[in-house]
């Protein structure tokens, strides 16, 4: 991806990450839904529950790799941000929640390894 902005890398591997859960029988909700909060990645359906994924790309692992970039400050933003989401789009407030990360390391969408973690924190 040499010559790619960081934005529009971001945006490849949302994409990607996308794709990939829907292949899994997701359903998307919501992408790139902001608030004075953050930003959700993606909001999707899994069956009757709504999961919060936060899509993490890395490049290179040589500062961390990308699923060890979602630490507990992180995760404090994305809680914050999903229960404004819930305020806002109340039809989803009786909905059992859960928090995901999708980790994509490498170049999305060129056999990167992506990595889903379900369940991976509790708000």
């Amino acid at each position: 991806m040499q010559g790619v902005s960081r934005q529009q890398a971001g945006r490849e591997a949302e994409s990607y990450a996308l794709l990939y859960l829907q292949q899994q029988g997701l359903r998307p909700v919501a992408q790139n839904w902001s608030c004075k909060r953050g930003e959700l990645d993606l909001v999707m359906l899994d069956g009757d529950t709504v999961v919060f994924v936060e899509v993490r790309y890395r490049r290179h692992s040589g500062w961390g790799g990308a699923m060890e970039s979602v630490d507990f400050r992180k995760q404090e933003k994305l809680i914050a941000a999903a229960q404004l989401f819930l305020q806002q789009e109340s039809q989803w407030a009786s909905y059992p929640c859960r928090f995901d990360v999708i980790a994509i390391e490498g170049e999305p969408g060129k056999a990167a390894p992506l990595n889903w973690l379900k369940h991976a924190f509790d708000s």
